[in-house]
């Protein structure tokens, strides 16, 4: 009798690097009691992830790989995709800079999927690189500790719903770099056809019918970004400009509150300065830091603004040009 898959692990991929190569390796070593299988899903690589995922593919029978042109690729729309060409019981999402740092990682998404069957999706935690910007890792640690209290979620208050944004962001917040995905409620809610933030409009969907969302605290996975200051400037905007089109969140929304954000993250960023003993090898992040919190309050600042500014000027100050020329095509 066949086995059946309990997890697809999906990857999409283009020009990921050698990094990818670390990923798939790492999935691959995974240690489960389960059958497991992983699709690959590339939209135009160039760096050799072809060649090398078909060697691989030659090597070991649960590896697929799927192209697609670049024009066809969507965040939402290649997910969709590719879960619909896989069989497992759970859709598990990763990115392809997205590393898993122990052979129990998927193992631990399970599980806790497996313990409740009103758990539509699971997200794993994040923590930065080793070579990270320390202020990055910080960031990240604080973010994922505010959901270790309340690992399993659902909507229980309504009202609050109604008129406490920051509540909704808790209650939508998922990240699709480290998530699973039970494939019996993705039959009946299907990612959205966007080109930013499908992962949390998904879990807002969810949320809303009924269903819990939870976070896997020991699912662990190697994913940051270390930004220049303008690219921390861009990034800011086109996640507060996405926000609003997409929540009506106004993640900033005054001059007055972008000081206020500014105080509130150095503040943040120096205390932890102070108390760590980072600053002991490098004081050059500490340097750029209030700059790097300024930029990123003025990001949010205008991407706030977003609607009220022209599709030119939302063009140059956006870091994915493809998210605002489509929004703003949509509109014509």
């Amino acid at each position: 009798m066949k086995t059946e898959i309990v997890a697809s692990v999906i990857i999409p991929t283009k020009n990921p690097g050698e990094l990818f190569r670390k990923v798939l390796d790492m999935v691959r070593s995974q240690n489960t009691d389960f059958k497991f299988d992983v699709l690959i899903i590339d939209s135009g690589s160039t760096d050799g992830t072809i060649e090398y995922v078909e060697e691989i593919i030659r090597q070991d029978s649960r590896i697929e790989l799927y192209q697609i042109s670049p024009a066809e690729f969507g965040h939402g729309r290649t997910r969709n995709l590719a879960i619909s060409m896989t069989t497992g019981k759970y859709a598990v999402l990763l990115t392809h800079d997205a590393c898993p740092t122990s052979d129990r990682w998927l193992e631990n998404l399970v599980r806790i999927a497996d313990s409740d069957v009103k758990i539509a999706g699971v997200f794993g935690k994040h923590i930065a690189y080793p070579s990270a910007n320390p202020f990055v890792k910080n960031e990240l640690e604080s973010h994922f500790a505010t959901f270790e209290n309340s690992p399993v979620v659902k909507l229980d208050d309504a009202d609050r719903y109604k008129t406490d944004s920051r509540y909704r962001q808790y209650l939508h917040f998922f990240s699709d770099n480290n998530a699973l995905i039970r494939r019996s409620v993705w039959e009946k809610i299907q990612y959205p056809d966007v080109e930013f933030a499908e992962d949390q409009i998904w879990a807002k969907k969810i949320i809303e019918a009924g269903w819990s969302k939870a976070y896997a605290q020991n699912a662990v996975v190697y994913h940051s970004h270390d930004y220049t200051l303008v690219e921390r400037f861009k990034r800011s905007f086109d996640e507060s400009y996405a926000y609003l089109l997409l929540f009506d969140y106004k993640l900033v929304s005054n001059l007055a509150s972008v000081i206020k954000t500014w105080v509130r993250l150095t503040a943040r960023d120096s205390y932890f300065f102070l108390r760590s003993k980072f600053w002991r090898r490098s004081f050059f992040f500490f340097l750029l830091m209030p700059f790097d919190n300024f930029l990123r309050a003025l990001g949010y600042y205008l991407g706030a603004k977003g609607k009220s500014l022209s599709w030119r000027i939302r063009k140059k100050l956006s870091l994915d040009h493809k998210l605002f020329l489509k929004s703003q095509m949509s509109k014509k």
